[in-house]
């Protein structure tokens, strides 16, 4: 179609619009959701990008509907409840972020909804020092001993985090059940996901893997302060 008949075409539409109320609502509905189209390309984070899509949508429906245009009011009205149910998520995840740090909480429970569960038999190796990090865990129930150090891990932690973000991706532990366990995961792809599409989720892992360094560094510092202090009873023995 040629430009001026693309003109006069339009000319018609809003002259019909002008003289309906119902194609005025109609045309309004459009402008609307195309605005929200336009605005949800300049937005970097997933919730406001949700709203965005949620608010074009009933534009489109309500355009669909009025119009009518039944192809476009049967896509959006698919649309409309996936993007509710999706911001829904985002939303139940970042109050679940900002609980945990209200309360100062590293263990990794927040996670848990995005888990997948595996139940392991004592003896298992979940990974050994060396294997690639591709994945985050959190112990629902049992036991997990890290080998190399003697450390236990306990239902309600989360391990696994430092090769999982480490340049190199190498565990640096072997990590082994003592018991019977429960193991929850994540692959690397959600949690990419979850961290670059909710802020305050990314915040929090970046707390999490902090605090776990941080508590490495002071039990190697204690480590090493034992072994260097002299033992008095075998001073004076000697």
């Amino acid at each position: 179609m040629s430009i001026p008949a693309l003109l006069v075409e339009g000319d018609r539409y809003v002259h019909a619009a002008v003289n309906s109320p119902t194609e005025m609502m109609a045309l309004l509905s459009v402008i609307c959701a195309g605005v929200f189209v336009l605005v949800s390309s300049f937005v970097k984070t997933m919730i406001p990008l949700r709203w965005l899509a949620i608010l074009s949508s009933v534009g489109f429906v309500a355009y669909g509907a009025l119009h009518p245009s039944y192809p476009m009011l049967l896509l959006h009205a698919t649309l409309l409840p996936i993007n509710i149910y999706r911001l829904a998520e985002m939303i139940r995840l970042t109050k679940r972020v900002r609980a945990a740090a209200s309360e100062g909480d590293l263990s990794g429970v927040w996670l848990k909804p995005y888990m997948r569960s595996k139940k392991l038999r004592a003896g298992t190796v979940l990974f050994r020092q060396g294997d690639l990090g591709d994945r985050l865990y959190l112990l629902a129930h049992g036991r997990i001993e890290l080998v190399e150090i003697g450390t236990d891990i306990k239902p309600g932690e989360i391990f696994g985090e430092i090769a999982f973000f480490a340049p190199d991706r190498c565990r640096r532990l072997t990590a082994r059940c003592a018991e019977d366990s429960t193991v929850l995961s994540i692959d690397e792809a959600t949690m990419r996901q979850l961290y670059f599409q909710n802020p305050a989720f990314g915040f929090k892992v970046i707390e999490l893997v902090a605090g776990r360094l941080s508590s490495d560094v002071t039990r190697l510092s204690a480590e090493l302060r034992s072994a260097t202090t002299p033992d008095p009873v075998g001073t004076a023995a000697n």
